[in-house]
């Protein structure tokens, strides 16, 4: 399961574009630097604006095929994600109900 939102991102890039790990996560990396974005940051849908505008330039110069439909895949995902893909929660109630059991 993904960490946090970046992890989850770059986890479905490597799996629908064919860059491995280390290339799906730089490439990624660089399409939110070059946003002006921090990946551990950045909100839901600032990874949809730079999964749409910007990171399909970076897929094209890495010779990437289709970088159209795995960008709207992934945007998709991106919104059905959860806020916190690991699930976990950082507000008062979650951090009880977490240590309740629930």
């Amino acid at each position: 399961m993904a960490e946090n939102l970046f992890d989850f991102v770059a986890q479905q890039l490597e799996q629908s574009s064919g860059l491995d790990r280390l290339a799906s996560r730089g490439t990624l990396r660089l399409a939110l630097k070059n946003a002006g974005l921090n990946p551990s940051t950045a909100k839901q849908s600032q990874y949809c604006v730079v999964v749409e505008r910007v990171l399909p330039g970076e897929l094209d110069s890495r010779g990437v095929k289709e970088v159209r439909a795995i960008c709207a895949a992934l945007i998709e995902q991106i919104h059905n994600a959860p806020a916190d893909p690991s699930g976990a929660t950082t507000d008062v109630d979650g951090i009880f109900d977490r240590l309740a059991g629930g």
